[in-house]
């Protein structure tokens, strides 16, 4: 005949069986916290915009100085500095052209045709230079740039702890680039790693609950 399980056995076989399952859960919460954050790309390609409209903060989390919009056809030379795309493009009106962010970014970069060389800075929280950038050429206009250039030149900076500003400087009176296609990345927890943390969180308190009322029993 089969012995019978005794209670305290049979308890302490359940015990063991809710451990076990209270640390795979556990270790799941944690693979769940460590997950990657997913990027979130954006773009600004100042189109909407009359000829000769300042940009400043007309775009959510960013703050621009120094410039303003040229049109083709109007203000803008297509000719020697075509858009990148649209009909719209931004120059260093009366010198470098600044950009803040609201809140750090992970990258940043744009679409450039100058007729001097340009440097692109970026800058951290405190202002402090992290990363720096520059032109390949002397100047790549259309009809007149550098022999091997062309137009619309991409040029980027990116930096693991974060940029909280950029400057892109070319003749320091300005007057010298053009910018469009502005392209900037933020990171943000992924959403459906929220969701996994919580639903994690909330079976591990169930657990434990579960677990400490065997206890008292």
């Amino acid at each position: 005949m089969r012995r019978p399980t005794s209670h305290a056995s049979c308890t302490q076989s359940i015990r063991r069986s809710d451990l076990s399952k209270r640390s795979a859960l556990l270790f799941f919460f944690l693979c769940t916290l460590a997950s990657p954050l997913c990027s979130n790309e954006i773009t600004v390609n100042f189109e909407g915009f009359a000829d000769g409209t300042s940009i400043t903060t007309q775009y959510t989390r960013l703050t621009f100085s120094n410039a303003t919009i040229a049109t083709s056809g109007v203000s803008l030379d297509e000719f020697e500095f075509p858009p990148k795309s649209g009909a719209n493009v931004v120059f260093d009106n009366g010198g470098p052209i600044t950009i803040d962010f609201s809140s750090a970014v992970s990258s940043f970069d744009a679409f450039f045709t100058y007729s001097v060389p340009l440097t692109l800075d970026a800058f951290n929280s405190s202002n402090t230079l992290v990363t720096s950038a520059n032109s390949l050429f002397s100047g790549n206009e259309r009809l007149s740039g550098v022999p091997g250039s062309s137009p619309n030149e991409r040029i980027q900076v990116s930096s693991s702890g974060g940029i909280s500003s950029v400057e892109i400087l070319g003749a320091p009176s300005g007057g010298s680039f053009a910018m469009d296609d502005v392209t900037y990345t933020t990171s943000i927890p992924e959403p459906s790693s929220l969701i996994l943390a919580l639903a994690g969180s909330a079976v591990l308190i169930a657990f434990r609950r579960r677990i400490f009322v065997m206890g008292m029993s």
